[in-house]
């Protein structure tokens, strides 16, 4: 057992293996940032308690847990949010057969209710044991006969008491003969807080990744590309991101990497987007097809298997980083493109097709199938990172899969998984292990529904409309075969009005969440995250998964179209204000709340700042934003805005920023720090 940082323990048990995300690990951990967060030199009770074997499988750990503690983490869960009670399989799997743990974004660490948090430093499939077993004699003094049965129900019968059983925590790492242990100490956000600066500090995007993401039309050519790009610009439609989806290479599925036919002048269409405002993100995945450029270089580099007729690059080796980033660099980085979609580096073999390779694929790393699935979206993601960083850009990318360490990675998570219940509940457990996520708008039952995951995406890490199998946007026609042809939807403007109405809320929003994304960074606070990591004494807000806090004073939540226009809201203690009306609310209690269509409930702490900016159709390098404050309560209150150049990793925010102050009567001053680039112009009448 040895401290490594200020509430850190590292664990070494028997003898790990040598290819573990620790090992791969690019960005350092923030040790002064955690020198800032409460002292803790004392190792959590639970090191003293953890027990270590290696069986035939494997390595087991087990720990104790007590019958009431709650647990929460392993990376993107869309199925459950407490995971006391419950096994989870760490598996990258884009298809999970139910609620088992597996998922796009799985990441072998948990948080505990009872004060502590556990890295297992391992690309394996671990299993989980959260309470759902007892070792032999454990039940050994339980001598009760002939009690009558009350309880009749299935879940009444196989449900854990709780309150009766002794409870343990075991580990299973398989094919190992050791493992390395992280705990982290304090309570729920502050051991989030500290995995996070371990891992790095969280991502900090460009200003223009945290506006509105269009991805056009997948059978686009060059010409569609450039009208619909003209179209969101002539009617008034706020879009920062534009992206192009497979039909952009010469092959996809597997990937060629280089322009199609469809796009002659590729250097003249990112010029003319990028003079009228937008950043380009070019849709790729790892697989590689033998036309590529590369492939011959890739070729021992590579993996046995081929997945859709393409090379599996081994990502952990820096040759094989050479010879993908140098390409892309030069191809594509150099020529304007400001990000990519990292699609496909997931694994699913219950899938009818050729969808991945087999978990004992050989590598030439010595890597096997099992470990590179769980370690390619990382790998993948942090080698796109570099070539950004070698130009002193900083990107805000997607990808369909990440893991353990991925907080400064500046990737967002998507699924083809489409439940919008399962979507908010993403938005809900990605923060409690240093992952982002998006509730992309894509195919859409009716246009109810379209307004209902609108108001959703707009209050997340990244406002993404996915129109790839619609050629106009779906506030024209959301069923795709009318869409196709042409055909204009009835009410259209209606929902149009709707839909720009919160995109220009998104971009209102854009200096506020960019802040938190700064304490992200610098103090690994989620800006997106459960409402139980602000309220950890709050048994309400234990199990609450469908609301959630976004930034430092936003209460979000959303509603479903099977919700209609009604759902329960829980407000913690404290006062609670209504963003859009500043109807006051006390805490501590749970609201019906009735909203149309057009409406999501959005409530604001008391005591908050929250600055609005006069919205933008896209932010651009000189661009200045003309800030509102709104002050919620009667007690004196402050915001930080931060400045800069919104760009580069040169860019220092802690050095150039604006502190908002309003006193008691409500009265606002502003007061600018450091010499860097001025960003934001404040305008009188701050809103109560």
């Amino acid at each position: 057992m040895e401290q490594i940082a200020n509430g850190i323990w590292k664990l070494v048990l028997g003898e790990p293996e040598d290819k573990t995300p620790v090992s791969f690990q690019t960005v350092p951990m923030k040790k002064e940032s955690l020198k800032n967060l409460p002292l803790r030199n004392v190792e959590p009770f639970i090191c003293s308690k953890i027990d270590f074997q290696i069986t035939q499988r494997g390595t087991a750990v087990t720990l104790p847990m007590e019958t009431e503690e709650d647990i929460y983490g392993f990376g993107l869960q869309l199925k459950s949010m407490n995971h006391a009670g419950r096994k989870r399989k760490i598996r990258v799997n884009s298809d999970p057969p139910g609620d088992t743990g597996e998922s796009h974004a799985p990441a072998p660490f948990y948080i505990s209710s009872s004060g502590y948090g556990l890295f297992a430093d391992t690309f394996r499939y671990a299993d989980f044991y959260m309470g759902t077993n007892s070792a032999k004699g454990a039940s050994a003094n339980k001598t009760e006969v002939n009690q009558k049965h009350e309880e009749f129900s299935e879940s009444a019968l196989y449900s854990l008491k709780r309150i009766k059983e002794t409870r343990t925590i075991r580990i299973d790492i398989p094919h190992v003969k050791g493992i390395t242990l992280y705990i982290f100490a304090g309570d729920l956000l502050e051991t989030v807080q500290r995995y996070n600066l371990f891992s790095g500090g969280g991502c900090l995007p460009p200003l223009w990744g945290l506006g509105v993401w269009y991805r056009a039309y997948g059978g686009s050519d060059q010409e569609k590309i450039l009208e619909i790009a003209n179209e969101l610009r002539n009617e008034n439609i706020p879009v920062d991101v534009l992206g192009l989806e497979p039909g952009w290479q010469s092959h996809s599925y597997s990937c060629t990497y280089s322009w199609s036919s469809l796009f002659p002048n590729p250097d003249v269409m990112i010029s003319q987007l990028k003079n009228t405002g937008y950043k380009v993100n070019c849709w790729e995945h790892a697989f590689v097809y033998p036309a590529a450029e590369i492939y011959e270089e890739l070729l021992p580099l590579s993996g046995d298997y081929e997945v859709w007729n393409g090379l599996v690059p081994d990502f952990s080796m820096e040759q094989t980083r050479k010879v993908f980033g140098s390409y892309h660099e030069r191809e594509l980085i150099e020529k304007g493109i400001m990000g990519f979609k990292l699609d496909e580096c997931d694994n699913s073999d219950y899938n009818p097709s050729n969808w991945s390779f087999p978990d004992g694929t050989c590598f030439p790393s010595g890597m096997d199938g099992e470990q590179m699935h769980n370690g390619i979206g990382f790998l993948y993601q942090a080698m796109i990172l570099e070539l950004f960083q070698k130009r002193n850009l900083r990107t805000l990318s997607q990808t369909r899969s990440s893991g353990a360490l991925s907080a400064p990675l500046p990737f967002v998570l998507y699924s083809d998984l489409y439940n919008h219940k399962e979507f908010i509940r993403g938005m809900v457990t990605s923060g409690f292990s240093g992952m982002l996520w998006s509730p992309e708008v894509r195919s859409c039952e009716n246009p109810r529904d379209l307004l209902r995951r609108v108001e959703t995406v707009v209050f997340s890490a990244q406002a993404l409309l996915n129109c790839w199998r619609i050629p106009s946007p779906p506030w024209k026609q959301v069923d795709v075969e009318k869409n196709l042809n042409g055909e204009k939807m009835e009410g259209s403007e209606f929902y149009t009005e709707v839909c720009v109405r919160y995109l220009n809320l998104r971009m209102s929003l854009l200096p506020y969440l960019y802040s938190a994304f700064v304490l992200y960074q610098r103090e690994g606070i989620p800006p997106v995250r459960a409402v139980v990591l602000d309220y950890p004494l709050d048994s309400r807000a234990a199990v609450l998964d469908d609301q959630y806090l976004f930034g430092e004073g936003l209460m979000v939540c959303p509603l479903t179209l099977e919700d209609e226009t009604s759902r329960k809201v829980y407000l913690p203690e404290g006062k609670w204000y209504d963003f859009f009306s500043g109807e006051i609310f006390e805490g501590g209690m749970e609201y019906q709340r009735k909203a149309d269509y057009d409406q999501i409930p959005v409530f604001v702490k008391a005591g908050s700042l929250i600055p609005l900016a006069e919205p933008v159709e896209c932010v651009k390098a000189d661009t200045v934003f003309k800030i509102h404050v709104r002050t919620y309560g009667t007690s004196a209150a402050s915001f930080t805005l931060y400045e800069g150049d919104f760009l580069t990793f040169t860019d220092e925010p802690d050095r150039n920023y604006v502190i908002i102050r309003s006193d008691e009567n409500g009265s606002l001053s502003w007061k600018r720090n450091g010499k860097g680039s001025i960003r934001y112009e404040f305008q009188e009448g701050g809103i109560i």
